[in-house]
């Protein structure tokens, strides 16, 4: 049984730490229709956006709460995703101290961030199916490890790792696993949401940029346990969500029909791509993806890279990544993309 204890890992300066509180945190539970505001030293003169937004973004949380049956407590949001793992670096990794595992390939921003705050990144390189070597892992963890981050469905390569592994990872570590599921909607695969009240180590990370369709607003969101949530909420800037991106959100999260259209739509043209792939002479391979992306590994991937950008279309090459070889990335595009991307292929020699 898996003894964690958050005290263990946050830092002992935001233990100690009293958080910023600002003009609206102190009135958050106060019926505020008919007040006068005059403490916050904004423009009076209304416009829809002269106030400063809701710090905590409750109208917003409580829609993601009833939609994923979880509690507003349980939420967390960021100026995008980035933000939200820069929150959980800064509050839980002792620059110069400790150290975080990442799983390459996988999305580059955890590295980034490492180096950013000065933290170790250990490196454990997934199998040549893309999936977590669990024992290397936990073989590489120490008193000073702090966080193993897992990407799932995974960026670049599309694929789910096995709920068998990642059980495996909160049973025996201590300090907290974050699962990142920017990718989720494209999965068949449940989202590890319904485990938060089962495993307090663990923490998603999940964004409106994808399947959502609001990459321009800059929306990240963090579900953890109550425990989590305060304490990053302890180090957030206190306005970090925007009025303008709360708006859009709160109006995005309503049009579940829509959204269900726009995954299923991608979801086909997905399964349409991953069969044109197959036929064409130069792709050597084409990878399992629950993601709005197709990894596939080609004869030479710099050259096609660049016959497709003369073309005018632009995809990712991955080459330079570990187990990435000659492989490039498929964004998922509409129908009518598409129909240009295989119409290019097809006729590239």
């Amino acid at each position: 049984m898996n003894t964690f204890d958050i005290n263990t890992i946050t830092r002992e300066n935001v233990k100690s730490l009293k958080p910023y509180s600002s003009a609206r945190d102190e009135f958050e539970d106060f019926d505020t229709a008919e007040m006068i505001f005059l403490d916050a030293n904004e423009n009076p003169f209304q416009n829809g956006v002269n106030r400063y937004p809701d710090p905590q973004q409750n109208s917003v949380k409580a829609i993601l709460a009833k939609n994923n049956n979880t509690k507003q407590s349980q939420i967390l949001l960021g100026n995008g995703s980035d933000e939200v793992l820069d929150l959980i670096f800064r509050a839980f990794c002792e620059p110069k101290t400790d150290n975080i595992i990442t799983l390459p390939p996988t999305y580059g921003m955890y590295s980034v961030l490492a180096n950013i705050n000065a933290i170790e990144n250990r490196e454990i390189l997934l199998t040549n199916d893309f999936q977590p070597q669990v024992e290397k892992i936990l073989e590489a963890v120490d008193e000073n490890t702090k966080i193993i981050f897992l990407c799932s469905p995974n960026n670049p390569t599309g694929n789910s790792f096995s709920d068998e592994s990642v059980v495996k990872l909160l049973q025996n570590f201590k300090g907290l696993v974050v699962i990142d599921e920017a990718y989720i909607d494209f999965s068949e695969k449940e989202s590890w949401l319904t485990e938060i009240d089962e495993y307090p180590n663990l923490v998603i990370t999940q964004t409106l940029s994808k399947a959502y369709g609001l990459a321009g607003i800059r929306l990240g969101i963090c579900y953890a346990s109550e425990a989590v949530i305060s304490v990053l909420n302890k180090i957030k800037p206190p306005y970090n969500v925007n009025e303008l991106t709360q708006q859009r959100a709160k109006e995005r999260l309503k049009d579940s029909e829509k959204i269900k259209q726009e995954i299923v739509s991608i979801i086909e043209q997905r399964e349409e791509l991953l069969k044109v792939l197959l036929e064409v002479d130069f792709v050597e391979k084409v990878y399992p993806t629950e993601a709005n992306f197709i990894l596939a590994k080609v004869d030479d991937a710099n050259k096609r890279y660049n016959q497709l950008i003369e073309k005018g279309i632009v995809i990712r090459n991955r080459t330079t990544q570990p187990l990435c070889e000659n492989c490039l990335r498929f964004t998922i595009g509409t129908k009518e993309e598409n129909a240009a991307v295989i119409k290019e292929l097809k006729l590239l020699n």
